[in-house]
């Protein structure tokens, strides 16, 4: 396990697109640190052993903060391109990634509302939307400075155009026409 780690690490550091990670992958790291802790109590500790899995521990563990760094830098760098989806994130990234994504959208539409409409409001940044939300959404601040939010799966919800067309892009929710 410890050399399939090293591989993952060094493949993270030299290369600039995420690392393809198997789905177990957390979870087999954690039974690695496990098994070290296991064997590491039934040792004495002043043994060239002891000593040895001590490193192993310390290694493994700064593998992971490095790699678990570079990977949320590759995640924001990502997601402020634009890039709709991403291979080989782990389940947890995958929510972190579309968090950011909307992060992003949202601030790009805040700098095209400030700097490009030049204190006008365009019309369709103007009006209010109604969605009907398709899957469960966090708290998110509105072009209109507001809180919206959170959002469950089925739930109905008005709020700013802009926002509203990101969360429709991001298939987080559908527009309710009216009339």
């Amino acid at each position: 396990m410890y050399n399939e780690l090293l591989d993952k690490w060094k493949n993270e550091l030299k290369n600039k697109e995420l690392e393809v990670l198997p789905g177990d992958f957390v979870q087999k790291i954690a039974n690695y640190l496990k098994e070290i802790a296991k064997e590491q109590k039934m040792l004495d500790k002043k043994t060239v052993k002891a000593s040895l899995l001590k490193i192993e521990e310390h290694n493994v563990k700064r593998m992971l903060d490095d790699m678990t760094r570079i990977r949320y830098k590759k995640l924001i760098k990502t997601a402020m391109r634009g890039v709709e989806k991403t291979q080989g994130l782990m389940s947890f990234e995958e929510k972190v990634y579309s968090n950011l994504r909307a992060a992003s959208e949202t601030y790009q539409t805040f700098i095209k509302e400030i700097f490009y409409v030049r204190g006008e409001k365009a019309e369709s940044e103007s009006k209010f939307a109604i969605l009907r939300i398709l899957k469960d959404v966090p708290q998110i601040v509105g072009s209109d400075m507001k809180v919206y939010g959170p959002f469950k799966a089925e739930d109905i919800a008005v709020m700013p155009f802009g926002n509203a067309k990101i969360l429709v892009k991001q298939g987080l929710a559908s527009e309710i026409e009216i009339g």
